[in-house]
């Protein structure tokens, strides 16, 4: 009997859907069509493979309206968001937009005497492992680029969203990409070591956990296969005494509560300048009052449940242990009575400082500490005091002080006057254990594809 994944509904804890792995004959088969069909789809015209992406993408916002509750059910995020896919279509449309460019050849010389140049080829068969709090847009992210430089690509997705593969799969089908091309495959994750150790994939985009991507590099080793690894993250952010606090504190706190915090640059620290402090605190304590957790398909709701009990667990440990070492706790849980298994009420927590994990490990979840300092360089200290290096977010009028304070930290992106956003059109990328590589932007096909220089020289 072939081993299965299910997708457990944060709703109520029962089996949302359940599929079979493929064995590992089967998955081997799978990545040996992909190779077969990956030369004949590279050879198609750029503007074919741009126009057939287009279309798939075109057909998954045509599903919009089934796909948003069964989001609900299958990770939690309530249906008044809408779902992703403006994100999605705004990141593939962009990569399309710019891809002529960034897979032009680099002319060199073209003289009497030579002609030199480097051209771009794709890599051949990409893997890509895509998580659950983003299902759609974090695939779209490599999907889109990896078809249209020329690859073919095999999904693997989170079996906490199972079937955002098998609808990816189906739309993009329907527009005329071939069924070898873009696959979609439930795979063990001792089936898929096996295929990265046996060089089925040429290039494997993950997007996970931190021990998640130590595994893939363990698969990885001695064959020489490109890794892109975005893994864990800390995002902090900085609001200094001339910020708009009113902006501030709307964006920050939605950025550390929305998705109930389950949210890859979502912010997980905050440092805001001792004069500000205050009324910084007390405005975000009035935004989080005002959330209501409950059932994700209820229109009313703002905050739904984490995708599974052990993640919302694991919040709650961090947030107690803060609080039994002297942390305050500013959120009533009287107001969230609801709070219980995989429902986690948000909290705002003060008097924190790095000795907490909950300021130091990664949370994933709707809580956030804020810590008072007294300039920038304590700032940026704290910010810099972390494994994870995702993104950071300055708040500040002033332009060239949130430069100079981006160039001390190590982080993937420097935010002024925003945060927890992803702009297609910039590399995203990290530092330290949110692990290397980079996706969209120039960047993104640069990585997906791999140079080939030509040096033609012309005798008389």
């Amino acid at each position: 009997m072939n081993a299965q994944v299910q997708c457990i509904s944060p709703i109520d804890g029962r089996v949302y859907a359940t599929r079979d792995c493929l064995t590992q004959a089967q998955a081997s088969d799978a990545a040996a069509a992909a190779r077969a069909a990956q030369k004949p789809w590279a050879a198609r015209p750029l503007s074919e493979r741009i126009d057939l992406v287009l279309k798939g993408v075109a057909n998954i916002g045509a599903m919009n309206d089934d796909i948003v509750p069964e989001l609900a059910h299958q990770m939690g995020r309530p249906i008044r968001y809408g779902g992703e896919f403006g994100g999605f279509e705004e990141r593939a449309t962009h990569m399309a937009r710019i891809a002529e460019q960034a897979l032009v050849p680099i002319a060199v010389e073209d003289s009497g005497d030579f002609k030199r140049h480097i051209t771009r080829e794709p890599q051949g068969v990409v893997l890509v492992i895509a998580p659950w709090n983003y299902p759609y847009m974090t695939a779209i992210n490599t999907v889109a680029p990896a078809l249209i430089a020329g690859n073919s690509v095999v999904l693997k997705h989170a079996s906490q969203t199972l079937l955002v593969g098998e609808r990816m799969a189906r739309a993009f089908h329907a527009a005329g990409i071939p069924g070898d091309v873009f696959q979609n495959l439930f795979l063990s994750h001792d089936t898929t070591s096996a295929l990265i150790g046996a060089r089925a994939f040429d290039f494997v985009n993950f997007t996970g956990s931190v021990s998640g991507g130590r595994a893939i590099e363990r698969a990885a080793a001695g064959t020489f296969t490109g890794l892109g690894l975005e893994l864990g993250g800390k995002d902090p952010g900085y609001v200094a005494e001339d910020a708009d606090l009113d902006a501030a504190v709307d964006t920050l706190i939605d950025g550390a509560m929305f998705n109930s915090g389950q949210c890859c640059c979502g912010i997980e620290r905050l440092y805001v300048h001792h004069s500000r402090f205050d009324a910084f605190v007390d405005k975000a304590v009035q935004i989080v009052s005002g959330y209501r957790l409950g059932d994700p398909l209820d229109p009313d709701t703002t905050l739904g449940p984490m995708a599974q009990t052990r993640f919302a667990d694991l919040v709650r440990e961090q947030t107690s242990e803060a609080i039994a070492a002297g942390a305050t706790a500013l959120i009533d849980p009287a107001m969230f009575s609801n709070d219980g298994g995989a429902y986690l009420m948000p909290q705002i927590l003060i008097n924190v400082d790095h000795s907490m994990r909950v300021m130091r490990e990664e949370s994933f979840g709707p809580v956030v500490g804020i810590m008072p300092v007294a300039d920038d360089a304590e700032a940026i200290a704290l910010m810099n005091d972390s494994d994870y290096g995702l993104t950071a977010s300055i708040w500040t009028a002033d332009t060239a002080r949130a430069e100079a304070i981006g160039a001390q930290l190590e982080t993937g992106t420097v935010f002024m006057n925003r945060a927890d956003y992803l702009d297609p059109a910039l590399c995203w990328t990290g530092c330290k254990d949110t692990g290397r590589g980079g996706g969209l932007s120039v960047i993104g096909y640069h990585n997906l594809t791999r140079p080939k220089s030509y040096h033609l020289r012309k005798l008389p």
